[in-house]
């Protein structure tokens, strides 16, 4: 792997962090107004996300870019990558938890959220084409769980549109009601099950 392709893996892992960090931010002051499970759920997702990716950014930049020996390297990733599969892990419990025991029907205004996540498809979608071309490369442990990582994000992002457009369109509605609950407990199924894959193959 030569030195441009271990900056690009760099400079793609620090966009994405910075891409990250608007989301919990704008998703924090939305919850003043938006009281869907999906919606809070949402929050809590991001900004677990965000700390995994600091944390494979890190190690990506002493594994890749600083002097690292091969036995250090391999430890190093690995350790990233069991962290960044129970953050998935953690983020999928928390919610369905908050799922499960969401009882109010007014969902108030979840405009923002909606927004949120669907500038998050776009986004997801693009790095997630971005660290497989990357993968494909380098042949990077981090960036294959990247890789993965933004699948399950763009793939949990289309879920949490289409539930928080229904909670837009149709409020206080029955089938808003229980597409809020589905909506979450698919996108903390799918975060569990991915997160148990990566640490299993770390």
């Amino acid at each position: 792997m030569d030195y441009d392709s271990k900056k690009s893996g760099s400079r793609t892992l620090l966009m994405s962090i910075f891409m990250s960090a608007y989301g919990p931010i704008i998703l924090g002051f939305g919850l003043l107004s938006g009281h869907s499970s999906t919606q809070l759920s949402d929050f809590f997702r991001r900004s677990a996300e965000l700390l995994a990716l600091i944390c494979a950014y890190v190690i990506y930049h002493i594994t890749n870019i600083d002097s690292c020996d091969a036995s250090r390297k391999a430890s190093l990733e690995q350790y990233s990558n069991r962290f960044v599969g129970a953050i998935m892990c953690f983020s999928g419990t928390i919610m369905i938890l908050l799922a499960l025991f969401a009882g109010s029907n007014d969902k108030g205004n979840v405009t923002t959220a909606l927004i949120i996540s669907l500038l998050g498809v776009i986004a997801n979608t693009l790095f997630w084409i971005k660290y497989q071309n990357l993968n494909k490369h380098e042949n990077n442990a981090i960036l294959l769980v990247q890789s993965r990582l933004y699948r399950a994000k763009s793939l949990v992002d289309i879920c949490v549109t289409t539930t928080l457009a229904t909670v837009t369109f149709l409020p206080n509605s029955t089938v808003s009601f229980y597409m809020d609950i589905i909506g979450s407990v698919i996108v903390a199924a799918y975060m569990v099950f991915c997160g148990v894959k990566t640490i299993r193959e770390a």
